[in-house]
């Protein structure tokens, strides 16, 4: 699960406690040093939020850029595990509730509001803290590559087709490196790389230097690794408290709002699998169980995706990962 309140003032990350007040671990007199810009990553439940939230209360200097790409859904807030409301008044947050669930949402809208945020923060002689796991978003905004515009009409003609295997092998025949780099069933990523491959006239793959290179990048990398054993007793222990926090009537809520909820919001682990249950589908203990699966799987694409990226540098969840972080940072711990 994720790093939660263990006590006043004190924040518990993969069985460690940090002082919320100073940013450091309990029971040292480590100084607060200054850091640069750096990136906390790795897969859902694997505690990067409370890791972010301590060290940039400690820092002063620190704001948090989140890089979900569900955390940007006002009212989606159970189910994306989004920070509370106490925590961002604890800390500067950018990036949430920047969207309606019933608009659609990618990485196009992302890039230029995430920029913002970042030269906001440098404005005020900030620093920037990212954090998240949707690892498509963490690493065109860390190597600031160029994203293709919308083609509506490509769009829709790519939509008409029900079938995503279909669309996939489309794409391959179009751009065989995009399509290797995406699951054949995830229907946005393949609709979306069809829109810009048709669209555009140009390979999906051609824009920028791509997903598959790794440039030298001044946004230092920090992933989190955790056994996976560990991993996925948290993600079942969080979706169970997310039920119990009530996430049924937050799912029933958005679905019954002005415009519902988009395409894009209703793949929303959990959401799916809820709106699933109250449109009589599936039981409710199927809905959770579903969910929990899911995640388990999106969990592992996580830690592939990020695996692939020789610049981050990984360290133990399990005990205390701040004094890897000091080293990181070239910090004394």
């Amino acid at each position: 699960m994720r790093g939660h309140l263990a006590c006043v003032g004190v924040y518990e990350v993969g069985g460690a406690c940090f002082d919320g007040a100073v940013g450091r671990p309990v029971g040292t007199g480590a100084p607060r040093r200054e850091r640069p810009h750096l990136a906390i990553v790795g897969p859902t439940a694997s505690g990067k939020s409370a890791l972010a939230h301590a060290l940039a209360q400690g820092a002063g200097d620190v704001e948090i850029v989140t890089v979900d790409s569900m955390q940007v859904y006002r009212g989606m807030d159970i189910g994306t595990a989004k920070p509370t409301a106490a925590a961002q008044v604890d800390v500067r947050h950018h990036l949430l509730d920047v969207a309606d669930p019933s608009e659609d949402f990618s990485l196009a809208r992302f890039l230029p509001l995430a920029r913002a945020a970042l030269a906001e923060i440098a404005g005020r002689g900030g620093r920037a803290l990212l954090v998240g796991g949707t690892g498509l978003y963490v690493q065109a905004l860390v190597d600031d590559l160029e994203v293709p515009g919308l083609f509506p009409e490509a769009r829709a003609a790519a939509e008409a087709e029900a079938d995503t295997a279909v669309l996939h092998a489309r794409l391959a025949a179009l751009d065989p490196a995009a399509a290797s780099r995406m699951e054949p069933t995830n229907r946005r990523r393949v609709v979306r790389a069809l829109e810009v491959t048709l669209g555009s006239g140009r390979p999906f793959s051609s824009f920028g230097p791509g997903f598959s290179a790794y440039p030298p990048s001044p946004v230092r990398q920090l992933g989190l690794r955790i056994d996976p054993d560990l991993l996925d007793r948290r993600i079942e222990e969080r979706v169970v408290a997310m039920v119990a926090a009530g996430l049924v009537g937050e799912v029933s809520a958005l679905a019954a709002s002005p415009g519902g909820l988009s395409k894009t919001a209703r793949q929303a682990l959990g959401y799916r699998e809820v709106l699933a249950h109250l449109e009589g589908a599936c039981s409710l203990d199927e809905a959770v169980h579903l969910t929990v699966t899911r995640t388990r799987q999106l969990a592992r694409r996580q830690r592939r995706w990020f695996r692939r990226d020789p610049r981050i540098e990984w360290v133990e969840t399990e005990g205390n990962p701040l004094p890897d972080l000091a080293t990181l940072l070239g910090d004394s711990p």
